[in-house]
């Protein structure tokens, strides 16, 4: 492997299950999620760490967000798509699985025009039961990849021909083809498989050299993959959980990494007390920007 490195806390704020760490390059900030608690937090770097700017709270979970062109945020949320304004008002929008309760939205990312893609999951991870929806710029949610058991983490390749998908239910990491045109994928394969016993993969991010970082749920870890799954690279961290990723700062080259502490025993806990936290660390390589929701959406 070409390198391994040792991330640092690099925030105050603790969250119980800490996800989503997105940059948002115009802002030149950080946002992320507390998922159960509904919560977006925004943070600026600096030399002493991540400055809390505050959060915004909803009603019910909060999978992810992106930031949006018209300003604010597109979110998955709940059962499905939300508007989320910088003043803290919700416009809620399509719910493609507004009649099942048993669901909710995880984890989300926007493709390189503009399209935001999120996933649902069942609240008990029930296998099979989710699927991955693709938000066009006119509000309408199509079903793109069904029989999803946790969606999770997505990225594009420089070229826009290939999308990446992490599904933490069947511990892999695929590859589609990629129609930017059309917003179609095919040719799905897994290019990397992570063992029960290392943890579970969850959010990843795509650096300037099109290699995966992928957070290692149960694994202490971010590891960085070739795109055909060759581990290559590993940032260790004093946690258990991390649960997503993403490059920022200045010049895209400091690795975020949010981490959760939901689910975790008392003494493990006790023994992992940063769990929750925002961690960084200068991995030597740097990221891409990552594009803006280019919808205003539609009321459901």
């Amino acid at each position: 492997m070409s390198g391994d490195w040792i991330a640092v806390r690099c925030s105050d704020v603790l969250a119980e299950h800490g996800e989503g760490v997105t940059w948002d390059d115009a802002r030149q900030e950080l946002v992320w999620v507390d998922i159960g608690a509904g919560r977006l937090h925004r943070g600026r770097p600096g030399a002493a760490g991540v400055e809390h700017l505050g959060c915004l709270e909803l009603d019910g979970p909060l999978g992810a967000v992106a930031p949006a062109q018209v300003g604010g945020w597109i979110a998955a949320a709940g059962p499905g798509f939300a508007h989320l304004d910088v003043d803290g008002s919700v416009t809620r929008l399509i719910q493609p699985d507004a009649e099942r309760p048993e669901l909710r939205m995880n984890d989300g990312a926007c493709d390189p025009q503009g399209r935001f893609w999120a996933g649902t999951m069942a609240y008990a991870e029930t296998p099979g039961a989710g699927t991955l929806y693709r938000l066009d710029a006119d509000g309408t949610a199509t079903a793109m990849v069904r029989g999803t058991t946790i969606s999770n983490g997505l990225g594009w390749s420089a070229d826009g021909a290939t999308m990446w998908f992490a599904d933490s239910g069947d511990g892999t990491v695929d590859a589609f083809d990629f129609d930017g045109r059309t917003g179609a994928v095919s040719g799905r394969r897994t290019v990397i498989a992570v063992a029960p016993r290392d943890g579970v993969p969850d959010g990843l991010t795509v650096d300037a050299d099109d290699h995966l970082w992928v957070a290692i749920w149960d694994g202490g870890e971010v590891r960085r993959f070739t795109p055909g799954g060759e581990l290559v690279a590993r940032v260790r961290l004093p946690v258990s959980r991390p649960t997503s990723c993403c490059f920022g700062g200045d010049g895209l080259a400091t690795l975020f990494i949010s981490t959760a502490r939901v689910g975790l025993a008392d003494d493990e806990v006790g023994g992992q007390p940063d769990a929750g936290r925002l961690f960084r660390a200068d991995a030597g390589v740097h990221g891409v920007a990552q594009p803006r929701f280019v919808g205003a959406g539609r009321s459901s």
